[in-house]
């Protein structure tokens, strides 16, 4: 029976000529678009330079600053006030200004500083500008000292403690390694969670579920035939993922596949055990398609994806320990970046098998099989 099941789910499926097509297209767009929206690295920052000093250590800095990628030079200004003005009509996001005398000072060794203003009406454009201009400024000043170690004797300015970082798992800082991970279980979420959500009350507005019930057809065997064909599905897609994920931005796991594909299985269910109980629930698609986008869009802004779970408020916390897409997405990132393994991540497997049992029995306890 159950066969016969999965065989009418696949024909209803394929009957309709728009959805095979989307089920290909929507991870391709994803996985082309998303990774390069997706990015809070923060580039081409308008920076205006107020230099005081004209001096041959000024303009250095301010070639240096130009030379990086994070900054577009967009004018010299004469004053301070005439860059704030830049500012306020929006053509810069950050003033960079250098005292008069800061090569004199720095030949002598009398303390000097350099001000550095940021627009912080875009908080993330604003903090993250000034910590990459302060780092340039930094490593100039390291420059010069090495260049004249009579004055940083004098000054003092750097300590004599010499710091090296080394970033773990993304040495290179990439973003995209960080986020199609992520953006997977996006594609997981919406294909597999919305395609079950509108199933069973897409029959009840064609009428052809009442044939279903009067059949011997029990709930369980019912819902497991309606389950399986967006398991496969789902695994369809992740496959393509990682195909677009190594064609188009050479990224690969650094853990096995079939530790990917181990944990999907346990995900699979759960997100589409819980689109199975909102459709059983709702009386029209519209009904059904919304109350899915709902949940969804609080499931993914809560699952960690965008920042860290950590961060967040306590009682925000205690939401994303309800989430299942927050184990999801910390194990996709740790097998992708990390290479963890089954044994790593039992406690994120043990909690999806969890929210799987729980999506899946109120899935079937909520159809209502009337004979």
């Amino acid at each position: 029976m159950l066969k016969y099941l999965i065989e009418k789910e696949f024909k209803q499926l394929f009957r309709n000529s728009f959805l095979p097509k989307l089920i290909f297209i929507f991870p391709c767009m994803i996985m082309i678009l998303m990774p390069w929206a997706a990015n809070l690295e923060i580039k081409n920052i308008n920076l205006n330079v107020v230099d005081n000093d004209h001096s041959v250590l000024s303009r250095r800095l301010v070639d240096k600053i130009g030379a990086s990628t994070y900054f577009r030079l967009t004018d010299l200004p004469g004053t301070y006030e005439e860059a704030l003005h830049a500012v306020e009509e929006g053509s810069a996001d950050i003033i960079l200004e250098i005292p008069r005398h800061f090569e004199r000072d720095w030949m002598t060794g009398t303390p000097s500083s350099v001000l550095i203003a940021a627009n912080a009406v875009n908080g993330t454009k604003g903090s993250l500008g000034s910590s990459y201009l302060t780092t340039i400024v930094n490593d100039y000043m390291r420059e010069l000292a090495a260049e004249s170690p009579h004055a940083l004797q004098t000054t003092g300015l750097l300590p004599q403690v010499r710091l090296t970082t080394q970033n773990l798992y993304n040495p290179h800082l990439s973003y995209k390694l960080f986020m199609i991970p992520a953006l997977m279980v996006i594609l997981l979420t919406l294909m597999c969670g919305f395609l079950p959500s509108v199933n069973v009350v897409g029959e009840k507005e064609a009428g052809t579920i009442e044939q279903i019930n009067v059949t011997p057809v029990s709930k369980f065997t019912f819902i497991v035939g309606k389950l399986i064909p967006y398991w496969l599905i789902g695994l369809v897609v992740l496959t393509v993922s990682f195909f677009l994920a190594w064609l188009l931005y050479g990224v690969v796991p650094a853990g096995h596949f079939l530790t990917l594909y181990f944990s999907a299985l346990l995900f699979l269910p759960v997100i589409s055990g819980f689109g199975l109980v909102i459709s059983n629930n709702s009386s029209t698609m519209q009904q059904a398609m919304f109350v899915m986008l709902f949940f969804v869009l609080i499931l993914i802004l809560m699952s960690g994806l965008f920042t860290p779970v950590n961060s967040m408020p306590e009682w925000a916390q205690w939401v994303a320990f309800c989430n299942p897409l927050t184990y999801f997405v910390e194990i996709m990132r740790t097998i992708y970046m990390r290479g963890g393994g089954i044994v790593d991540l039992l406690p994120q497997l043990g909690a999806l098998v969890f929210f799987a049992v729980v999506a899946n029995v109120w899935a079937v306890r909520s159809y209502k099989k009337s004979s």
